[in-house]
């Protein structure tokens, strides 16, 4: 029983992404509480949660030093960045990150959530970037990152898992990701303006691969990944209705089961590259690679209320095990907003259907959500670049999902 207090705390109030670590030092202080939750109508899912409090402090301690801190209930998550370590444009950023439940793996195939293949994983590192700036003093900056990454995990069982089923061995992480970004968005909900254009490589290397669950799957000792994401939100001056699109194309070599990418749900800052569907399962869809095409337009009724709509479709090619029915699919949603009049607080109540959505019913599921951000500082528009993998938060797993 206490077991499983623990693994609803953890289900509620994890959270799978916060901004510690940025493609740039960000010279703004940032203080913020973030809460996201989405439930499904029909059939049964990972709960798909997070909740963080985050904080940026420039001039930490030194002028060119700025500490990124966030916090959920069992994990932690901070870097340090130094502004112009190797020179005026070129910085080092510091990281180190461990927790409860951060590594954890719920298998989601076929519409449905295996929970005797599912378990959890607790683990920490450390990691070191270096962030360039190739274009001082434009309006929209051209950054390039490269970030090494030391992370290991431990496995256990969760008290649904099969005794049948073999876990993986605990093993060491390491991650190289390299990559360019041009522009960039806020951390918060609905930015009022962003644009991006970004290209991508991650190349993930493990110890203790091998065979593992009923021996018919495998931890790849590689993984390649490759991504490239383009985005506009953009805010209409009088009416201030915000309109927001975005592209995002990602393909892979050698991937396995903990490496592909996982697209659903509709959860904004569960990574800094979210691969959203309204109306499916949070990162309900594996891929080895796919096209994500998506759309939201908000209606400001007045100061005070809006009204969202939003669309996506995708189409993916599965990795190996993973395959299922159609190759395409599509979700839509609808929802209310509401911010205070300080414009400190911000609530939005949605609802969303997949389409294409597999369950045991055919084709089609419901959800809602609710998504919330009390912004202490309420921190005026300004482009920067986070810079996180869109693949480490599984399933609410991965507690903290943001780069540097």
């Amino acid at each position: 029983m206490k077991r499983l207090a623990w693994k609803s705390l953890y289900g509620v109030l994890l959270f799978t992404l916060v901004p510690s670590l940025y493609s740039q030092i960000d010279d703004s202080r940032r203080e913020l509480i973030q809460l996201g939750y989405n439930q499904q109508f029909v059939g049964h899912a990972p709960l798909s949660a997070y909740a963080f409090y985050f904080l940026n402090q420039p001039n930490f301690y030194r002028s060119n030093v700025t500490l990124r801190l966030a916090v959920a209930p069992v994990y932690l998550d901070s870097e340090v960045g130094f502004t112009s370590f190797f020179g005026p444009n070129t910085h080092l950023g510091v990281g180190l990150s461990g927790g409860g439940y951060a590594d954890s793996y719920s298998e989601i195939r076929g519409g449905k959530w295996w929970r005797e293949e599912s378990f959890t994983g607790h683990g920490g590192g450390a990691s070191v970037g270096i962030y360039h700036l190739f274009n001082p003093g434009q309006r929209i900056p051209l950054y390039g990152i490269v970030r090494n990454e030391l992370h290991y995990t431990l496995f256990e069982r969760d008290e649904e898992t099969m005794p049948s089923f073999i876990l993986p061995n605990d093993r060491l992480n390491y991650h190289f990701r390299a990559g360019f970004r041009w522009g960039g968005r806020e951390p918060v909900m609905t930015p009022a303006l962003a644009m991006e254009l970004s290209a991508w490589y991650e190349g993930q290397f493990r110890t203790g691969s091998g065979i593992y669950g009923f021996g018919d799957r495998k931890v790849n000792p590689d993984s390649h990944l490759f991504w490239t994401r383009g985005l506009i939100a953009y805010t209409f001056p009088e009416r201030k209705d915000n309109v927001a699109l975005n592209l995002t194309l990602g393909t892979s070599l050698n991937v396995d089961r903990f490496s592909a990418y996982r697209l659903g749900g509709v959860l904004p800052l569960a990574s800094e590259f979210p691969l959203s569907l309204p109306g499916y399962y949070y990162q309900e869809i594996n891929a080895e690679q796919f096209v994500l095409l998506g759309g939201a337009y908000t209606w400001q009724i007045n100061e005070l209320w809006s009204w969202l709509f939003q669309a996506a479709t995708a189409g993916v090619d599965y990795p190996p095990g993973l395959q299922q029915p159609g190759h395409f699919h599509s979700g839509v949603g609808t929802g209310v907003g509401f911010r205070s009049p300080s414009g400190a607080s911000h609530v939005i109540l949605s609802y969303g259907y997949g389409i294409d959505a597999l369950r045991t019913h055919g084709r089609g599921s419901h959800s809602i959500g609710l998504l919330f951000q009390f912004d202490f500082e309420r921190t005026p528009y300004h482009i920067y670049e986070p810079g996180e993998n869109p693949l480490r938060s599984r399933g609410l797993e991965r507690l903290f999902n943001f780069a540097h």
